[in-house]
């Protein structure tokens, strides 16, 4: 069922404030909830077409019998529907002021009378509701049962063309009440499949991890059942990177977050700095940004060159020692960089090691000296394609040395090669993993629209309208 319906949308969503301090989480407000609604509803009238009405045979007047068979709908207008929150539930769905119609054929047999046509039915007035319980399945993915669900047929009009009409008078009461009763009870059958085989299965497709690349994968699992509140239903989800070869736990918390009171669009996410610092913490374990410098990467056109000889006139005793040798650097971040959200602003401070060896003509390495490389990053976050992708602007770098064997030298020369590297290479290799982002946990043939950022203090919040796109 197409209506997979977006229902489903109701699984993204947190309360005003997050006391369990999820890595993510978010909220689908009561607009959010009549889009679904009636996205539900076109889906659910679709549904209907295709519903297998069950033929229906009684006794009438001791000795009369009928039949009603081959029936069909034939049109189906499903006029109202509303999906609201039940506070501690889930969800309460309720279609109102509906009706369809049914074509089939008809037999009788009374006393030595037998008879067969074709007839057309019309149920007016249906009413349809149910609750949508909501919860979480020990692999973190929600679950979702419909309970206390009843139907009502206001009533029933059968009509017979033809010179037989009159025979409709003899068991008129008899089929409209058995046909009233028996849809009822198959509307409600249709509901109870529907959220288990179309709904359920749908829900099966929100990511609870997702591979980023080799890397890194995220976490996305539920970390309770969804909460519904008066005024929207709300999820929270773990939201935290980890190595897929080894996951340990973080040494650190997700922070409280809150939204901020708008109910103006129909979804919106809260994104803690939890997220982006585990993602950092994954990629500093994998070793994913060091590197290492030699002579034949540097530019051709430079003046400093990685040998000692162009060392010479900073560090004497290095080319003393060494002379007409080759240089290496190798650089390895000091620790996980941690970025900062305040009002307005992302910003992180990485500190770089770096670690100079001489290459020896017996390819031994001897190290000579460190140095720490220090700078402050400002970062831009944007939202496309249902996905979070980022941008760091580079600030001036800080050389300091940090331990020598060969004698006190000025690092300062080394500035302008370690600017070259760091921004030609370092800083496009990161913004080219960032630009690949990684997608929000969504379900499939979700697209978010009219995307409002804000950045405040240890978090992101985002607020979107949503749109169905089923190919």
């Amino acid at each position: 069922m197409e209506a997979s319906l977006l229902l489903a949308l109701v699984l993204m969503a947190t309360p005003c404030v997050l006391g369990a301090s999820p890595g993510l989480a978010a909220r689908i407000t009561n607009q959010g909830l009549e889009y679904v609604a009636a996205k539900g509803l076109e889906a659910l009238q679709k549904e209907l077409y295709t519903i297998t009405l069950p033929d229906f045979t009684g006794d009438f007047l001791k000795k009369g019998h009928y039949e009603f068979h081959s029936l069909s709908v034939q049109s189906c207008e499903l006029r109202h529907s509303a999906l609201t929150p039940l506070p501690g539930q889930g969800l309460s769905v309720s279609i109102s002021d509906s009706f369809f119609s049914v074509q089939g054929k008809w037999k009788i047999r009374l006393t030595f009378v037998k008879a067969q046509g074709s007839f057309e039915l019309q149920a007016n007035g249906i009413s349809i509701s149910f609750t949508l319980l909501l919860g979480r399945d020990p692999s973190g993915r929600p679950t979702v049962s419909a309970t206390t669900c009843s139907s009502h047929i206001r009533d029933v009009d059968v009509d017979m063309p033809g010179s037989l009409r009159w025979m409709l008078g003899v068991f008129h009461d008899y089929i409209e009440s058995k046909f009233r009763r028996e849809t009822e009870s198959k509307i409600c059958e249709m509901v109870q499949n529907s959220v288990t085989s179309d709904l359920q299965p749908y829900l099966q497709t929100l990511p609870v991890t997702a591979e980023v690349d080799s890397f890194a994968s995220i976490d996305y699992s539920l970390m309770e059942a969804p909460r519904a509140t008066d005024r929207s239903l709300d999820v929270m989800f773990k939201g935290e990177f980890f190595n897929p070869g080894h996951r340990s736990p973080v040494p650190f918390l997700a922070p409280a977050m809150s939204f901020p009171e708008e109910y103006n669009q129909m979804v919106y996410f809260t994104i803690s700095d939890y997220v982006f610092n585990t993602a950092s913490l994954a990629y500093y374990k994998a070793g994913y940004l060091n590197f290492t410098i030699t002579d034949d990467k540097v530019p051709p056109s430079s003046n400093v060159r990685l040998t000692t000889q162009s060392f010479r006139a900073f560090a004497p005793r290095l080319a003393r020692k060494y002379p007409n040798m080759n240089l290496e650097l190798q650089g390895a971040l000091a620790s996980a960089p941690v970025l900062t959200f305040s009002p307005g602003n992302l910003s992180l401070a990485p500190q770089i090691e770096i670690e100079a060896f001489v290459l020896q003509p017996s390819s031994a390495k001897e190290p000579v000296f460190q140095i720490t490389v220090a700078t402050n990053i400002s970062a831009m976050m944007t939202f496309s394609n249902n996905k979070i992708t980022g941008f760091l602007k580079p600030g001036k770098i800080q050389l300091e040395l940090k331990e020598s064997k060969v004698g006190v030298f000025n690092v300062d020369f080394l500035e302008a090669l370690l600017n070259y590297y760091i921004l030609n290479t370092l800083y496009p290799r990161v913004n080219e993993k960032l630009a690949e982002g990684f997608l929000l946990p969504l379900l499939n043939h979700i697209q978010l629209d009219d995307l409002v950022l804000h950045i405040h203090k240890d978090f992101l919040s985002l607020g979107a309208n949503v749109q169905y796109l089923k190919d």
